[in-house]
């Protein structure tokens, strides 16, 4: 049986060009074995390389002309941006060139011009757009609660985060552009120190019902407890706390011990605490959490929340 030529240890092991593979002395016939594919045009990965994203990114990167950078969708996960799946279904990457240069093309590339290039983030040694303007361009491609979602973000989990003055600035210089009135709907919702899109989509579920706006992730005001407590959503006035339990507090013992021993020092000290769980029906959410206002003198249109 023949033995297959062993590729040079020069080559990038996350991709490399044709054009690199044939300086460093590999045959065409070499670089159209199985055990190589073809992502894109003039691109060679080991077969079998994982599909991620990044994955995916790295390799284009190895063609990808200079002064282009990915954007859209792409950046939005590239960054850890929270979309929803509907959003990733396209494998495309969506990468930008900023005019005179063409739109990039090619099989699986989505290739976009602009007038003036954007900041740009290295992340993972890949050039891609910074985190606001890719929050602006999800704006037609996504509903009004993933772009809220997205926004909270920004304000909430990203290090350092954004300012809520910063995101209202880089709106307002959007006017006239695509989904500019859903960016201004999402700038009106967009909240400070929101961790995950289960707490985004609860708060929206209960301000929709009717109900008032709970504060996110604030420490509340206990003073027995040896340690400091912060709730998902709370409502320091009604001394209520809302806590969305994910899969992880259900999956890793030792995280559902700490929360039960916090939550009952914070019970102790007389705060309602309603537990949410990815399956805890909408309707259930919502009267538990009205029952437990107006059982701490809430009423509906109050004029003092």
């Amino acid at each position: 049986m023949h033995k297959r030529t062993e590729l040079p240890r020069s080559l990038p092991p996350d991709g490399f060009t044709v054009a690199q593979a044939r300086l460093a002395g590999v045959t065409p016939k070499r670089l159209s074995a199985n055990d190589l594919d073809a992502p894109f045009h003039g691109v060679r990965v080991a077969a079998g390389t994982p599909h991620e994203v990044s994955d995916r990114a790295r390799a284009y990167a190895a063609v990808m002309p200079a002064g282009h950078y990915f954007s859209h969708v792409t950046a939005a996960q590239l960054l850890g941006m929270p979309l929803p799946r509907y959003a990733t279904r396209d494998l495309r990457l969506h990468v930008s060139a900023v005019v005179p240069e063409r739109a990039p093309q090619g099989a699986g590339i989505a290739g976009h011009t602009v007038i003036s290039r954007p900041e740009v983030w290295i992340v993972g040694g890949l050039t891609v757009q910074n985190p606001m303007t890719t929050w602006c361009e999800l704006a037609p491609l996504v509903g009004l609660d993933d772009l809220i979602a997205v926004g909270d973000h920004l304000l909430g989990v990203l290090d350092p985060p954004y300012t809520a003055e910063e995101l209202a600035a880089v709106v307002a210089g959007r006017a006239g552009q695509r989904g500019i009135r859903r960016l201004r709907q999402a700038l009106e919702w967009v909240r400070p120190r929101v961790e995950s899109r289960q707490e985004t989509r609860l708060r929206l579920l209960l301000v929709r019902a009717g109900l008032p706006e709970p504060e996110t992730n604030v420490y509340l005001p206990l003073r027995y407890q040896r340690r400091r407590v912060r709730g998902d959503l709370v409502y320091l006035r009604y001394r209520t706390l809302v806590e969305y339990d994910g899969e992880q507090h259900r999956t890793d013992d030792a995280q559902f011990a700490r929360d039960v021993d916090r939550l009952d020092g914070v019970m102790a000290e007389d705060w309602r605490v309603i537990r949410v769980l990815k399956d805890t029906p909408d309707a259930d959410v919502i009267a538990r959490v009205d029952q437990a206002l107006r059982s701490r003198g809430w009423r509906p249109h109050s004029r003092s929340e």
